[in-house]
Order: C-alpha cells, then structure tokens, then sequence
C-alpha cells in the first residue's frame, strides 16, 4: 500500500471510531435510558384520590404515586387542548414568538426511538377518534406514530344529551360534533371496553413496548388517552361504581359571580346549572371516565414491569389541563380559575425515592426534566425548568410563582398566597389562597390587599415579558 493511500485509509479509520465514539456518547447517560409520558385528558387533580378525593376510584394512579414523586402544585400554561400540549412538547408558553424543537426531535438527535399512539399534541375529541386522524400531531416528534379509531358518541349502549333530557339507545341524532356535544355520555354495552379509543391506545402501547424491548433501543413512548374528556364513554359497570343519587356536587350561591369580570367567567353548562339531577350524571360520568382510563393505565404499567424495563425508565403521568364541573356555575376549561389550571402530576424515576412536594412546578418543566434526567444536552431557549432538583429533594424549589396563559388576552399567576389573574384591561381578580382555596370572594379592590395587588401585579407583568 502506497504512503498516500495508507494516508487514507488512517483517516477513514480514525473518522469511523471518532463517529462510534460520538453515538455511544449521544445516547442516554445514566440509570435513565427511557421516557414514557402518560396523558389523560381535561383532568382536574382535585378529582383523584392521590390529591384528597375520597370517592374516584384510580388505583393505578394511586400504586404509581407510591413509587414517584407527586407534584402537589403542577400547573398548566394553556387552558385548552391546543395550547397546552405543543407548549409542554416544546417547553415554550403560549403566544410566544420562541421556538424550540419538540423533545421528539431534540431526543432523535441523540439516537433516541420515538413513539406515539393516541392523543399527545392536540387532537379534537370525539373528531379525530371518529375518523382516526392525526389532528394538529408534529410529525416530526416521532419515529412512528399510531392513531385509533372508536365509535365514540355512536357506540351501543344507553346515551344521555344531560342538558336536554334525552335519553335513548338509538344511535340515529346522537350528537357528536354539535354544540351540546360536551354534555353527551353512553353507558357501553361491551363490558370489556374494548371498542374505546382509551382500551386500544393501552393495547397498542402494550404492544410498542414489547417490540422496543426487543429492539433495544432507548426510547420516548407517548400514551395518550382521551378520557375523562366528553363525551364521557365507559362500559356501563364504571358508571354503577358511582350511583348518582349519593355524589355530592358543587353549591350554586347567590351571587357568586358578582365579582368576576365577563372576561373571567366559564361555560354555563347550556342548562345544566338548573338541572341538578343532570350535574350529578355529569359527576357519576366523569369519576367512571377517570376509572375507565385508570384501568388501561394499569395495563401499561404493568406490561412496563413484566418487561423488566421498570428500572430503566422514567414515567410521567400528566393531563393537559384541569376541568370544571360545576364549581361557581363553571363547566370545562377555558378560564383561569384553580380547578382548570391545577393539574396533576407524578413523576417516576430510577434512584428517585417517593415522595410528596408542594413546589410550584409547570407543564413546560417536563421536556427539560426529562432531558436532563437522561443526561442529554438542553437545548437553547426553553422557557422550562428542569425538575431534578425537587426529584431529588422534595423541599428544593425552581420557581415561586407557576404562570398560566388564556387563551383571549392575559393570564393568571399562582403563588403560595395568592391567586393573581388579569384580563389584559378586562378585569382583574385575586384570590387568598390560605383564607379562600375555593376563589369565592375577589379581593382585586380590597384595600387590606393593596400591597399583595401591588406585588402581584408587578410578578405577572415580569412574568409575561419574560413568555413572549
């Protein structure tokens, strides 16, 4: 061999190890080599069992908060669906002009398997499950994705419109993408639920995560499931779990609203305030919902288990927002009110001992968190933080105030003390959080608060100028 192709082939040489060495680098360091995010849909922590509630019955959620850490004060930064999700896959706020790659690019960069299947960017309910569309999904986020398809509204079984009184099993004039469509549930006749969205998004994971044990490789599986979302769908024996003659439901007082400004207000319920048979139906589907995704959630966890990649991987279970179900009149989201924008979180992690934090911590914080937990480089410009900290010590804190965006103009600001929200020249309000954990009375125009609405202010304006 001639000097110069000797050259070469020293070069070549040396250009394969040096790649070699760069993968083996970019892959995983540490105890973490996985990421499984587990999303419900539209729900309010105050409903499970894990944050006090003491009739839902989750206990999946419950056997997987003894084994993480649960974040007593997670809250989001979009009020809906579509804001929320991309701001958490991307940890950059709402209306922001910054950009930043989803965590499934950022993480297929360094070699990481990334997966979907069900709802994890936005995907209209019951539309998408419907047609078995992809909805506003990135597809770059991921290596492959898979969607379901479910009858949703249309499935057998008894359906109820509980703003109308409308009760029936006819399949013909269900409504499934009209205006009433949010106060829609049906007692399945399948028993098994087998032909929900919620069951086949479980089977499918289940069966992801067999083939990327075989594989090997270290990946980001997304599980998303679309209950307690409406219409609320669920075999007949979860709605029997909660007879509703017996649930307590929110109080409607006299004047409650008088000093909420229009812009702070939710939905009315199209009737249901004046129906209380129909709120307390909407209470009994909502807890069987809940249960109905707890159940499928236990199937993921435990084929995680049975395939020895507990030890290996972390797991984040999370919803996109809260809900209200009656609270002041309200139902659903869209507002700035603690029962929407209070969601839960649990994170489980290898050397991560179990635990309980009241740390202020946001859903943006999760794509930092599971970058650094899996000891990747961060990517520039992420308004997130990395939770590691409190993971690791339940007193640590990363921020003092959580920020949540609405979706017409302002936002709202939570402190340990203090609920802020301004309406962008709309209105304000404030809460005493120690005093009035139920927001009832708005002390935006007390003078005994003039110094905490001074302060408050002047954190939220801080606080949005840095989101933008």
């Amino acid at each position: 061999m001639n000097r110069s192709r000797a050259s070469k082939a020293l070069i070549c040489a040396l250009t394969l190890a040096t790649f070699a060495a760069t993968s083996w680098a970019r892959e995983p360091a540490g105890k973490v080599k996985n990421v499984l995010l587990i999303m419900s849909d539209d729900l309010k922590a105050s409903v499970l069992p894990v944050y006090g509630n003491t009739i839902c019955r989750t206990p999946n959620i419950d056997r997987l908060a003894k084994t993480g850490m649960v974040f007593e004060r997670a809250y989001c930064q979009g009020l809906a669906c579509s804001p929320s999700r991309p701001s958490m896959l991307r940890s950059i706020y709402p209306k922001s002009k910054a950009t930043a790659p989803t965590i499934g690019e950022h993480l297929q960069q360094y070699g990481m398997h990334t997966a979907r299947v069900g709802k994890i960017f936005h995907m209209p309910v019951p539309h998408a499950q419907l047609d078995g569309s992809n909805g506003r999904d990135v597809a770059e986020c991921w290596t492959e994705r898979y969607n379901t398809k479910s009858a949703e509204t249309f499935t057998p079984g008894l359906y109820r419109l509980l703003n109308s009184d409308i009760v029936t099993r006819k399949i013909e004039g269900r409504d499934a993408k009209g205006p009433n469509r949010m106060w829609a549930t049906v007692e399945s006749d399948k028993e098994d639920g087998s032909d929900q969205a919620d069951h086949m998004v479980a089977t499918k994971a289940v069966e992801l995560l067999r083939e990327l044990k075989k594989e090997g490789k270290p990946f980001f599986l997304g599980v998303g499931f679309v209950r307690p979302h409406f219409p609320m769908v669920q075999p007949k024996k979860f709605f029997d779990m909660y007879p509703e003659e017996k649930l307590l439901i929110p109080p409607l007082i006299p004047g409650d609203l008088d000093d909420i400004p229009p812009a702070g207000r939710g939905s009315d319920g199209k009737g249901l305030n004046e129906m209380e048979e129909s709120r307390r139906r909407m209470w009994q589907a909502y807890y069987g919902s809940v249960s109905f995704m707890d159940e499928q959630l236990g199937r993921v966890l435990d084929e995680l288990d049975r395939l020895g990649l507990r030890d290996s991987t972390t797991i984040a279970f999370t919803t996109d927002h809260g809900y209200h179900l009656g609270e002041h009149g309200f139902w659903q989201k869209a507002n700035l009110h603690e029962e929407v924008v209070r969601v839960p979180l649990i994170v489980s992690a290898p050397e991560i001992k179990p635990g309980r934090t009241s740390s202020f911590v946001e859903l943006v914080d999760l794509y930092p968190t599971w970058t650094d937990l899996l000891g990747l480089p961060m990517p520039k410009g992420l308004h997130g933080k990395s939770l590691t900290p409190i993971l690791r010590n339940p007193n640590a804190k990363v921020r003092d105030t959580a920020l949540s965006i609405h979706n017409r103009a302002g936002g709202g600001l939570r402190s340990a003390k203090w609920h802020y929200m301004n309406y962008g020249g709309k209105g304000e309000e404030l809460y005493d959080m120690i005093k009035d954990p139920g927001q009832y009375t708005n002390l935006v125009s007390d003078p005994k608060y003039a110094a905490v609405i001074k302060q408050a202010r002047a954190q939220f304006k801080a606080r949005m100028a840095a989101a933008k």
